[in-house]
């Protein structure tokens, strides 16, 4: 049963909401990442306080997650589009494959408990946050991308890994791209074109392995809350904002902070596994 909130909680958590919001469209279009990073740590610890049960909790934080980040990432691929920096035959190539992997986890996620998706974040999020730690842009495997079935395999990791974190799936992209000879804002403009594929998808599925589930809060559709329509467009008016920043100053300092970041989620998470 969900518990009341005093109103003054209230009005922290819409405030906490609002800064979540515009903090995870600026890092889409700065970063390329579609702001998942920012919002599952921050909802999840939402859904917690309002008492959603924890055996939905983390997959009501994903789904709601994904609703978010669809608008933001469009909003992002619209804005590099238009500068000319998206390689579109990257995103037909990698398109398909990046589906799929986002039908196998939604087929995943429905299935898997909420610990399971918590050491998926641990892992994964351990791993994004030494790469921005320790990762640089001058790395390169080659000059070229990979042939098939190489690049398809890693796109079809990508769309099934990002789904069970709820993020657009650009914190593996980008690097993947840079590794093989694409200019770092080639790369982000990329993966912004690749957020879309997984996030809508990726809602439909939440949606409908979510519905009628019990235990779930007020206005949920399946395994997507209203606290989306807040969120939302509060990135979709930031993310121009960090597109522009993009194409204006190093981001160094600001992945170093994410990375921070990261391993403090990961941290989170681990312990309440332990």
């Amino acid at each position: 049963m969900l518990m009341a909130v005093p109103i003054e909680h209230v009005i922290g958590l819409l405030l906490l909401l609002t800064a979540a919001g515009l903090l995870a469209g600026f890092l889409s279009g700065l970063l390329g990442i579609g702001g998942g990073g920012v919002l599952v740590p921050v909802l999840y610890e939402v859904f917690g306080i309002v008492g959603v049960p924890e055996s939905v909790r983390m997959h009501l934080t994903l789904g709601t997650t994904l609703c978010v980040i669809a608008p933001t990432v469009l909003r992002s691929f619209m804005a590099f589009r238009a500068r000319g920096t998206v390689d579109m035959q990257v995103v037909r190539r990698m398109g398909p494959w990046i589906f799929l992997g986002v039908a196998l986890g939604v087929v995943i996620a429905d299935r898997a408990s909420s610990s399971l998706l918590r050491w998926v974040w641990v892992v994964f999020g351990t791993a994004l946050a030494i790469k921005m730690a320790l990762g640089r842009d001058d790395w390169r495997i080659a000059d070229e991308l990979p042939r098939p079935p190489r690049l398809e395999g890693a796109a079809f990791g990508i769309g099934t890994i990002s789904t069970l974190m709820g993020i657009g799936g650009a914190s593996f992209t980008v690097p993947l791209l840079t590794l093989y000879g694409r200019p770092l804002l080639q790369a982000v403009a990329t993966a912004t074109g690749l957020g879309p594929i997984i996030a809508i998808p990726g809602i439909i599925g939440y949606i409908l392995s979510g519905w009628g589930e019990p235990g779930l809060p007020p206005l949920s559709l399946g395994y997507v809350n209203a606290s989306a329509l807040l969120i939302a467009p509060l990135g979709v008016f930031a993310a121009p904002f960090g597109v522009r920043v993009a194409h204006s100053i190093p981001k160094r300092a600001l992945e170093l902070a994410f990375a921070a970041f990261l391993a403090c989620v990961a941290l989170r998470f681990l312990v309440t596994l332990i």
